[in-house]
Parts: C-alpha cells; structure tokens; sequence
C-alpha cells in the first residue's frame, strides 16, 4: 500500500510538472513583478523538494544503511 501511494506521488507531481496552461502568457504577475509561470515553477521545485525528503523517509531500502553499518566496524 505505501509503495503505490509513493510511485501515485510520484506520477501525479510528474504529470503536474506537464504545464502547459501559463505558456502563451506572462499575466497575472505574481507579487506584482513575477510571470505566473515562473512562480508556478518555484512553487513546484519546493513541492519537488519536499516530495525527495518523503520519498527518503518512506521509501528508502533500509538494507543499505545496514551495509554500511557492517562495513564500518
């Protein structure tokens, strides 16, 4: 269950990162100064941020920390 949640995460933001609704215009302006679709992909690069961060703590093979702890001592 939590596999699929994760790969549905990741396929859901992957298809959000498919804009193609602010291309053909600069307008509205976002804080007065900047194009919507650049604050769209500053916004979505934060969400991408914290998407790694779950996927690292959800989704990360523990069996590789466990290598690591047996070839360091």
């Amino acid at each position: 269950m939590k596999r699929a949640a994760v790969v549905a995460l990741v396929v859901i933001y992957w298809a959000l990162h498919q804009d193609v609704w602010f291309w053909r215009t600069a307008h509205p302006f976002a804080f007065g100064f900047l194009p919507v679709g650049l604050t769209y992909h500053a916004l979505y690069t934060v969400g991408a941020s914290l998407l790694m961060f779950l996927l690292v703590k959800v989704a990360w093979p523990s069996d590789l920390e466990q290598e690591v702890d047996r070839s360091s001592d």
